[in-house]
């Protein structure tokens, strides 16, 4: 069973990665307007869709995903420690 600061953890940084994700979805978008000129592919799966778009789609937002998540899980760890004078226990290195 998980005591309550590993649970108020893990709603902290649940809550961060999808603000994160949130905005790295609208940023990515936005981005992929303004570098292509036309709105990204809304199903990559379709065959209606350019292969070298939906790949590049798919590697644009995994990518800008997994890293919005990343940092802003960081950050979150950084306030945690913050607060509570130590790191979430699954988030410590072991020297």
């Amino acid at each position: 069973m998980a005591d309550k600061g590993d649970l108020g953890w893990r709603v902290m940084a649940g809550a961060a990665a999808f603000a994160g994700g949130f905005v790295a979805k609208k940023v990515i978008t936005l981005a992929w307007k303004k570098s292509t000129g036309k709105e990204p592919p809304t199903n990559p799966e379709s065959p209606e869709v350019a292969l070298t778009e939906a790949i590049g789609w798919a590697v644009v937002m995994g990518v800008g995903m997994e890293l919005a998540r990343l940092l802003a899980t960081r950050a979150a760890a950084k306030q945690w420690a913050k607060g509570t004078g130590e790191l979430p226990s699954n988030l410590k290195t072991e020297v």
